[in-house]
């Protein structure tokens, strides 16, 4: 349909009701938020309305009381000045220009017109520079700039981005995630010195940001809810409610893009749930989670916190809390309930203690404050084999993990850090197992946000049992360090590996057999391949034996110098074919015309 009025009428009218109001729904968001942002310009012109009046008032009075004084020209007849010269004169004679008495010298009465002309345009000028200093000022004036500069940054985003709603700590280190992997984000927060924070920050490219309210689908739509570019939301932010109306926002103006949520409650994940289904991280669940995973597989655990953690991130050791004996959690909290519950649910008996409990009926309850040496005697501490601090203050907790090891040295110890301002006391009390809330949401955002193999990954990898996962454990500190590095996606398609099109579809290509070093083909590359993905089917670790096939998805992790040599690899003719054979070819067509065999001279048949 080449007529574009033609094609304007069928995107409008040829679509059923439901996608027209779901296209329709973003551009009413974003024409508002448009408006909003050429609110500058309006107040300028409303605050700058009197004394621009003013202003023009005294040059136009200036410049008529020129016109009607008469002067005298050179030979002394009387001569009148007509309107151009008279702006002439009071436009450089009120920019304090003074070029002096032109065309001809003033008369008396002309110097004092001047003269009046001058002190009242210094009046104005005072006037209209005063108004301006206090509207640069004016709170509302640098809202509406910034508001204006911000949409300007976004709608000029030519690459995918994500939304980030709440730049606190697990913000920040969300964002530093995806500036390490090249990706743009946008941040919105209510915080101003948040936002000042984040122009502080070292980023690689620009991050837009705004101080404004996330619940108010306006300020989502400046921030890019309804650019074409926006791959995902995340919502970040410490207030639950804001968390909700950025998920509703999203649902009902942009279904089509995913949305990542942080909670504290169950309540609120049903509520989140409610609109679409957008993925709701809990940390407080997740932390209990992962203490069943440490439980049952010490190894997997930590290959799932290595990963998760992002490149850059040091080996963290292996823990290897106690499966036998009882625990005892402090702290009959959100986090206390979901820990309990799940240290329950691995048949370990579990002691809780709680000053102000709201269920009497819980088994095992002591009540009172653990810090106290007595309430924990009365909870047996000598006995259990682990201790839980999960209080939401971290003088409490610190308080308790230091009780818990005088009343017992041996205990394995698990402690809940609130404030990143605590970290180097957490730090120095080198405990068996922290909680950092932020970290948690932050890691496993990042975990879904990197790759969805690298989320994949994750989630099937515990079903490949403990053994398994300290293998690749090994093998990844064996050819990487124990530093993660880098992780990323090739995908086998004519698109992204060209070289290999003619021989995937072969079969001929062996895993084993592409992750060699282009230099010398008896050295391996520095990367380990996690997850083969094939027809929506996943293979966890394949072998060097595990024979490729057209379409395939790879996630691999190693080191950025692997990356490159792989997609060298994956490209280059030449370098594709001494890797898999070890045949060296020719990369130029003038070389391989010269490195031709000679034809052999023909025979000469004799008659």
């Amino acid at each position: 349909m080449g007529n574009p009025l033609l094609t304007f009428w069928a995107n409008l009218f040829g679509r059923d009701e439901e996608e027209r109001r779901v296209r329709r729904a973003p551009v009413r968001a974003a024409a508002a938020s448009a408006a909003r942002a050429s609110e500058a310009i309006f107040l300028i012109l409303r605050r700058m309305r009197a004394p621009l009046i003013v202003l023009i008032v005294i040059f136009a009075v200036s410049v008529l009381g020129l016109t009607l004084i008469p002067g005298v020209d050179a030979e002394g007849r009387p001569w009148r000045m007509g309107f151009f010269d008279a702006f002439y004169v009071m436009s450089y004679t009120a920019t304090t220009i003074g070029f002096g008495e032109l065309p001809y010298p003033f008369t008396y009465n002309q110097r004092m017109w001047v003269t009046i002309s001058i002190y009242l345009s210094v009046i104005g000028w005072a006037y209209a520079i005063g108004s301006l200093l206090a509207l640069i000022q004016d709170r509302s004036f640098r809202q509406a700039l910034a508001l204006q500069r911000f949409r300007r940054k976004v709608s000029r985003l030519a690459e995918p981005f994500v939304l980030v709603s709440g730049y606190g700590r697990a913000g920040e280190l969300l964002g530093h995630a995806l500036d390490g992997l090249g990706r743009r984000f946008v941040v919105l927060d209510a915080s101003a010195d948040r936002i000042d924070g984040l122009e502080l920050d070292s980023f690689h490219a620009d991050v837009p940001g705004l101080a404004a309210d996330a619940r108010d689908p306006g300020n989502l739509a400046v921030a890019g809810l309804g650019h074409p570019r926006c791959e995902a939301v995340v919502a970040l932010t410490d207030h639950e409610e804001v968390n909700l109306g950025v998920v509703m926002a999203a649902a009902l103006l942009r279904p089509d893009v995913p949305v990542i949520a942080r909670t504290t409650s169950r309540a609120m994940q049903e509520r989140m749930q409610a609109f679409g289904s957008p993925s709701v991280v809990n940390p407080f669940d997740r932390f209990g989670d992962h203490m069943r995973l440490v439980l049952r597989a010490p190894a997997s655990y930590q290959l799932l916190t290595w990963l998760e953690s992002g490149p850059g991130a040091e080996l963290p050791p292996r823990s290897r809390p106690p499966r036998d004996g009882r625990w005892v959690v402090c702290g009959y909290g959100r986090l206390g309930r979901e820990l309990t519950a799940d240290l329950r649910a691995e048949g370990i008996e579990v002691t809780v203690v709680e000053p102000h409990p709201a269920d009497g009926s819980e088994p095992h309850l002591v009540v009172g404050d653990g810090v106290e040496p007595t309430v924990l005697a009365r909870a047996h501490l000598a006995s259990a084999v682990g201790f839980v601090a999960g209080t939401d203050n971290d003088t409490t907790n610190l308080s308790l993990v230091a009780a818990a090891r005088r009343e017992n040295p041996s205990l394995f110890v698990a402690a809940r850090q609130n404030w990143p301002a605590s970290a180097p006391l957490f730090s120095s009390m080198e405990l068996d197992a922290l909680l950092v809330p932020t970290e948690v949401i932050a890691h496993e955002v990042y975990a879904q946000l990197s790759t969805p193999l690298l989320w994949r990954f994750l989630r099937e990898m515990p079903a490949r049992g403990d053994d398994w996962a300290a293998g690749v454990v090994d093998h990844l500190r064996e050819l990487c360090g124990t530093r993660l590095q880098s992780l990323w996606k090739v995908r086998l398609t004519p698109q992204e590996a060209p070289a290999l099109d003619a021989r995937l579809a072969s079969g001929a290509v062996r895993l084993g057999d592409l992750l060699r070093d282009p230099e010398d083909r008896d050295e391996p590359l520095h990367a380990v391949a996690l997850l083969v993905v094939r027809d929506g089917e996943a293979v966890l670790g394949p072998d060097g034996d595990f024979v490729l096939a057209p379409g395939d998805e790879l996630l691999l992790a190693g080191q950025p110098r692997a990356r490159r040599a792989l997609a060298s690899i994956l490209v280059v003719d030449a370098v594709r074919e001494y890797v898999l054979t070890g045949r060296r070819v020719p990369s130029s067509w003038i070389w391989r015309r010269l490195s031709r065999a000679p034809a052999e001279p023909a025979q000469v048949r004799s008659g």
